[in-house]
């Protein structure tokens, strides 16, 4: 199973992420995610504040990937996996409680993206590097 490192953990912290996910119709779209976060060491969480084209996406076909880099470092992340959408139960709550304790909007939903590949951002040879995946892990 994918772990997140600690430098991933911290650039998520300390970065705006985006989200990229794509509709019936095979209609790509992104959007900023201010509360991206990591849940645990192969999980991502963040409210879902609009409850729009993304919320409608994931519900839709559940696939997301979350970009998050570094302008002045030249250094990032790609997080791809399944995403789940959840409006009772633990998850929820944490995100409701996240909300308040932030000053922000009450979540519609909080979502939680498994991450199953990771790739570098970084420029160079290796830009989109493919550097983890739970699939060759499992074979």
């Amino acid at each position: 199973m994918i772990q997140l490192t600690t430098k991933m953990k911290s650039m998520i912290v300390n970065n705006l992420a985006y989200i990229a996910t794509v509709d019936e119709n095979g209609n790509p779209d992104v959007g900023p995610k201010e509360t991206m976060r990591v849940l645990d060491d192969n999980h991502l969480i963040y409210n879902e504040m609009t409850g729009r084209q993304t919320m409608h996406n994931i519900a839709d076909n559940g696939k997301a990937i979350v970009a998050v880099a570094n302008k002045q470092e030249l250094k990032g992340f790609r997080f791809a996996g399944p995403a789940q959408l959840f409006t009772s139960g633990v998850y929820f709550e944490q995100a409701q409680a996240y909300a308040q304790a932030n000053n922000l909007p009450a979540a519609k939903a909080a979502a939680v993206i498994t991450v199953e590949k990771i790739y570098v951002l970084d420029p160079g040879p290796h830009a989109g590097e493919l550097i983890a995946d739970n699939a060759a892990d499992q074979a």
